[in-house]
C-alpha cells in the first residue's frame, strides 16, 4: 500500500486525480480535514507521512508548498512554477527513454501543462531528426474546454444564462502573447525562439486540439505528409498512450470537422497530419483533464513508484 496525498485536491485537477486513485487497491489516499486544508502544519504532517505527494495549486502556492515539505518529500507538481527548473524532472515520459528512466528515479517531477505536451510531442521529433531547425518561427493553435480554466472558470461558465453562454462561446485570450506555457514549450521542443500561441477557450467542459500549421519550404528538406506521419509513428511506436494516425486520417472527421472531445475521458493523445502537397497541420487531440494533467499526473506516479505506467489509465 502506498500512501499519496494530494495537497489541493478540491481543485479541478486535484479532483480528476482522487477519481483515478480512489479505487485502486494500492493506494492509500490521506486527506486533510476541510477546516485545516489551509493550515501548514496539517500540510506537512500529511507531506512527511505520504510516500508521495501531489501538489494542485496555483504557481505562487506550489513554490510555498515545495520550500515547507524540505528535502525529504518526494512530489509531483501540477502547477507550471517548476517546468523548466533546473531541479526538477519534466513529467513526460513520451520524449524518451531516458526521460522516462529519470522520472522513474526522480524526487521532485514537473507534471506538464496541458497545452506544451501536444505542441512538444509534434516539433520534437521534427527537431531531432533534422527536419525542422531549431531557429525555426512556428506558430501554434490551441482550443480547450473551460475546464482547463480551473475551478473559478468552471463555476463562471456553468452558470452563465443562455443569453451570456452565446457571448462566451469560444473566445480567443493571452493576446499578449505572453501564455504562462511558453517557456516550457520553447525548452522542452529544443527551438530557439518561443512559437506565436493563440489559444482558445471553448464553451464545452472537456478536450483539447493542437494545431501547429507548417509549410513544407520550412522543413530542411522535402518530405510528404505521409513521411511526417511514419516518423511520428517510428518515433511513438510501443507507446502505450501516444497513438499516430495515417497522412490525412478521414475516418476521424465528422463531415469534415475535428471534434476535440473524441477522446475525453482515456490517457490517449492522437497524433495527426492534415494537409496538402506544400502545407501541413499537424494536430494533436486529448483530454486537457486526462493526458492533459491528471491522467499525466497518475502516469508519472506509477513510474515514480516503479509501477506498470498504464496502472489506473484508460488508453
Amino acid at each position: 500500500m502506498t500512501s499519496v496525498f494530494i495537497d489541493g485536491q478540491a481543485g479541478t485537477t486535484g479532483l480528476e486525480i482522487s477519481q483515478r486513485l480512489i479505487e485502486r487497491a494500492d493506494i492509500d489516499l490521506l486527506e486533510v480535514d476541510d477546516a485545516r486544508r489551509k493550515d501548514p502544519a496539517a500540510r506537512l504532517e500529511l507531506m512527511k507521512a505520504a510516500d508521495l505527494t501531489i501538489l494542485c495549486l496555483p504557481d505562487q502556492a506550489a513554490i510555498e508548498a515545495v520550500s515547507l515539505a524540505g528535502a525529504d518529500v518526494r512530489i509531483i507538481d501540477a502547477s507550471s512554477a517548476h517546468r523548466t527548473h533546473d531541479d526538477w524532472i519534466y513529467g513526460c515520459p513520451e520524449l524518451s527513454n531516458a526521460q522516462r528512466q529519470a522520472i522513474s528515479g526522480a524526487r521532485l517531477v514537473s507534471n506538464p501543462g496541458c497545452y506544451p505536451q501536444g505542441f512538444i510531442l509534434l516539433v520534437r521529433p521534427l527537431i531531432d531528426a533534422g527536419l525542422l531547425s531549431a531557429s525555426a518561427l512556428l506558430s501554434v493553435f490551441g482550443l480547450s474546454g473551460y475546464s482547463g480554466g480551473g475551478r473559478s472558470m468552471v463555476e463562471r461558465y456553468q452558470t452563465f444564462s443562455p443569453e451570456q453562454a452565446d457571448t462566451w462561446n469560444t473566445r480567443s485570450y493571452a493576446l499578449d502573447l505572453q501564455h504562462k506555457h511558453l517557456p516550457e514549450m520553447r525548452h522542452f521542443a529544443r527551438l530557439d525562439h518561443k512559437p506565436i500561441f493563440s489559444p482558445l477557450v471553448g464553451n464545452y467542459y472537456r478536450g483539447m486540439l493542437i494545431q501547429i500549421p507548417l509549410h513544407r519550404a520550412t522543413l530542411n528538406k522535402s518530405v510528404s505528409g505521409a513521411a511526417l506521419s511514419a516518423l511520428l509513428a517510428e518515433r511513438y511506436a510501443g507507446e502505450a498512450f501516444l497513438q499516430v494516425m495515417d497522412f490525412l486520417p478521414q475516418q476521424l472527421l465528422d463531415e469534415g470537422y475535428l471534434n476535440p472531445t473524441a477522446t475525453n475521458g482515456t490517457n490517449n493523445m492522437q497524433l495527426m497530419v492534415f494537409g496538402n502537397d506544400e502545407q501541413f497541420l499537424l494536430t494533436a487531440r486529448y483530454d486537457n483533464l486526462g493526458k492533459g494533467a491528471s491522467g499525466a499526473a497518475v502516469q508519472n506516479l506509477n513510474l515514480m513508484l516503479g509501477l506498470d505506467e498504464r496502472l489506473g489509465l484508460q488508453a
